[in-house]
């Protein structure tokens, strides 16, 4: 009624002010001018505390930064794009680390500030973001030579791969590499990525370890589906049509993570859906199951999937949220374990901000596709919590870390893994489903 129309427009415009402010404060505080890329590392005030840069921060704030800049009218200003285009050309020029087992596609971890490779994970997501940033900088520069997927239909990618290695090592001295060899790195990178994920992992460079179970982590079918939601946005049949195989894999593995007969979603298990032994096959993650619960219902909508849509909500939103809130303090804890031992990890029982981010965009999500009321006010929970302990009123931006009570345990803004992502996506997804949601109800 009425009264949920006022709730939903004050939220929205807190939820608009404070995406100003933040966005404000990486614009003024992590532009690196000598450089290029992003400074990550940014204490309470601004201040950067420690030079490394992150590749996978630095691919999602270029990505972030296109988004808005692409769909909201008011972030369409030209530093937005050229801080953009100034973190892309960083990346293309430092990020891919060649030789090693991971062949000419492999990224690094982390950079000096000058773009000199410090340290490699031996994970995917470094490289996934890299795909992210370069696939939504070609929507906004308008360069389809860089979008993944497109290119794959006129030329054969075997062929072109030989002088493609001579063409991006000839590339590598040069910052203006043509628009074409992006676009063959970002489909080569991304064939090498399902490669990896679903063939061989070997190219990671991990050594598999007789002990070792293999496992399906719940976060790598999640990523993949992230990369085809972007690579499939707005394209036409042919680049949707060659990533719905893979669409619907991922899917698949993000479901046999709903274990115990129906009663918790754990964050690894074998590659058959079973569960794993130890403290790792017991590990749930709340936050991270809220996030998957968004990727479903996003997923569920562009297919049409109602049966997916009810398990996205009884397993992936209410299950997480009924056992991973604090009833005597609230908010979300980081980490469970599913038979209530102690978790091993320090930080289990802390708030952090971004598995708040993930449950605001999806039971907001939830009430739009299904109107359910009782969605609508785990939102309202969710965001009286977050907006009361999270955000700096004096300094701009929010704290990540908070004590089991809510008090700030870490004040710095942006750290190796908090930059320029959770918050702005969460406020800016946030404020689109209330646009959307305030129309309607008008």
């Amino acid at each position: 009624g009425m009264t949920s129309v006022i709730q939903l427009e004050e939220c929205r415009e807190r939820i608009r002010k404070e995406l100003d402010t933040v966005v404000d404060f990486w614009l003024r505080y992590s532009h690196d001018p000598d450089h290029g890329g992003f400074f990550n590392c940014i204490g309470r005030d601004g201040k950067v505390y420690d030079d490394l840069k992150y590749v996978w921060l630095q691919g999602r704030q270029v990505w972030m930064y296109c988004r808005l800049y692409r769909t909201v009218e008011r972030f369409h200003k030209p530093e937005i794009l050229e801080a953009a285009k100034a973190g892309g050309a960083f990346l293309r020029r430092f990020a891919r680390v060649s030789g090693g087992c991971g062949g000419d596609w492999k990224c690094a971890f982390c950079l000096t500030r000058d773009g000199k490779p410090v340290k490699i994970q031996r994970t995917i997501f470094s490289e996934c973001f890299y795909i992210l940033a370069m696939d939504e900088l070609s929507r906004v520069t308008g360069d389809t030579d860089m979008q993944v997927g497109i290119i794959s239909k006129t030329f054969t990618l075997k062929t072109f791969t030989r002088s493609l290695f001579c063409l991006c090592s000839l590339q590598r001295s040069r910052p203006l590499r043509s628009l074409f060899v992006q676009s063959l790195e970002a489909n080569q990178m991304m064939e090498q990525l399902i490669y990896w994920v679903q063939e061989d992992a070997s190219g990671l460079g991990r050594p598999q370890l007789a002990g070792d179970a293999p496992t399906n982590n719940m976060a790598v079918p999640m990523m993949l589906l992230c990369l085809v939601h972007q690579i499939t946005e707005g394209r036409g049949p042919d680049v949707v049509g060659k990533y719905r195989k893979l669409g619907c894999w991922c899917v698949q593995q993000i479901l046999q993570h709903i274990q115990r007969n129906g009663t918790a979603i754990l964050e690894n298990v074998s590659p058959e859906g079973g569960e794993l032994p130890g403290c790792k096959g017991r590990l749930q993650n709340p936050g991270h199951a809220l996030e998957a619960g968004w990727f479903l219902l996003q997923f569920s909508a562009e297919q049409s999937d109602q049966v997916l849509q009810r398990t996205a909500i009884n397993k992936y939103l209410k299950l997480p949220f009924q056992d991973g809130w604090d009833k005597k303090h609230g908010g979300l804890f980081y980490f469970l374990d599913v038979d209530k031992h102690c978790p091993t990890q320090l930080e289990w029982n802390m708030k952090l901000w971004w598995p708040h981010c993930e449950a605001l965009i999806a039971f907001l999500m939830a009430y739009k596709q299904t109107k359910n009321p009782e969605l609508l006010q785990r939102f309202f929970q969710v965001y009286e919590y977050t907006f009361s302990h999270f955000p700096d009123c004096q300094g701009g931006e929010w704290f990540g870390y908070l004590t089991q009570e809510g008090k700030v345990a870490l004040d710095f803004k942006g750290g190796p893994f908090k930059g320029f992502f959770h918050v702005p996506r969460c406020l800016y997804m946030c404020e689109s489903i209330l646009d959307d949601l305030l129309a309607e109800k008008t």
